[in-house]
């Protein structure tokens, strides 16, 4: 599948402002069975692009002077459904097993924990989709939002999550479970809708391979997933960074395709 993708972020400050530090994780790369045909970022500002700990090609947007508003806008192709490994991990494994304000797990997730990884093999694959699908089975989804409501605590506890929530929880439980899991956003297209919107999901490393879950729809990530970035948490990997706080603040997104076909392979 070739997916033509534009994604705008617009960012309105409430009195102007004369500088503001952004970090961007608005950038493709070929790996877990996609590849970037071509791709873009336009801004209001000056970037610089950098690889991250994590392996995402990451941009600094830094905007010198008097702005009430911030324009962000990435476009190009990807084509998904690909026979592409990922690519070479640049930290150990023993990183994704740890903690993060957002990935803590409290008396509840640590009990609903327990009835998984229970056989002699331990957590393989099989034990994960059980987990996946338990997950979304105890949240149910949030049409609205794209951003996490909360800590995976405070989500588990509510019942209710965006997916960036659903991938926290089973983050979360991965790792109280001894298996290393990141956090993933990227976009999903939706074929019913014929459009792709911001989304995430999880990887988890399960006999000698990183597996991707999305659990907020209790599948395997596949063709209709683009990813952008990983990270320990959605704050490693959010699209576009935390804005200022210092002023107040409103901020739009919209993604769309312009057009999608099948790939020919």
């Amino acid at each position: 599948m070739l997916l033509n993708i534009e994604h705008r972020t617009h960012v309105a400050y409430d009195a102007p402002v004369d500088y503001t530090i952004q970090q961007l994780h608005l950038t493709p790369q070929d790996g877990f069975g996609q590849r970037v045909k071509r791709w873009e970022i336009r801004v209001n500002g000056k970037m610089q692009a950098h690889a991250d700990a994590y392996g995402n090609l990451s941009h600094m947007l830094v905007v010198d002077g008097p702005h009430r508003a911030i324009d962000i806008t990435a476009s190009g192709e990807v084509e998904t459904g690909l026979d592409i490994p990922p690519a070479a991990d640049t930290l150990p494994l023993q990183v994704y097993l740890r903690a993060t304000p957002l990935t803590t797990v409290d008396a509840a997730l640590t009990e609903f924990s327990r009835h998984f990884g229970q056989s002699v093999a331990g957590m393989d694959k099989r034990e994960l989709y059980a987990l996946m699908r338990a997950v979304r089975d105890r949240m149910i989804p949030l049409e609205s939002g794209t951003e996490a409501s909360g800590t995976a605590a405070e989500a588990f506890a509510s019942g209710l999550g965006t997916s960036h929530d659903h991938a926290h929880v089973f983050i979360a439980c991965c790792r109280a479970l001894g298996v290393p899991a990141r956090f993933v956003s990227g976009y999903l297209f939706s074929a019913a809708r014929q459009m792709v919107a911001n989304h995430a999901w999880a990887d988890a490393w399960v006999e000698g391979e990183w597996m991707s879950f999305d659990i907020a729809n209790g599948q395997r990530a596949n063709g209709v997933h683009v990813r952008l970035a990983t990270g320990l948490d959605a704050r490693d990997a959010s699209p576009v960074g935390l804005v200022r706080r210092d002023v107040g603040t409103s901020t739009s997104f919209r993604v769309h395709t312009a057009g999608m076909e099948q790939s020919q392979q």
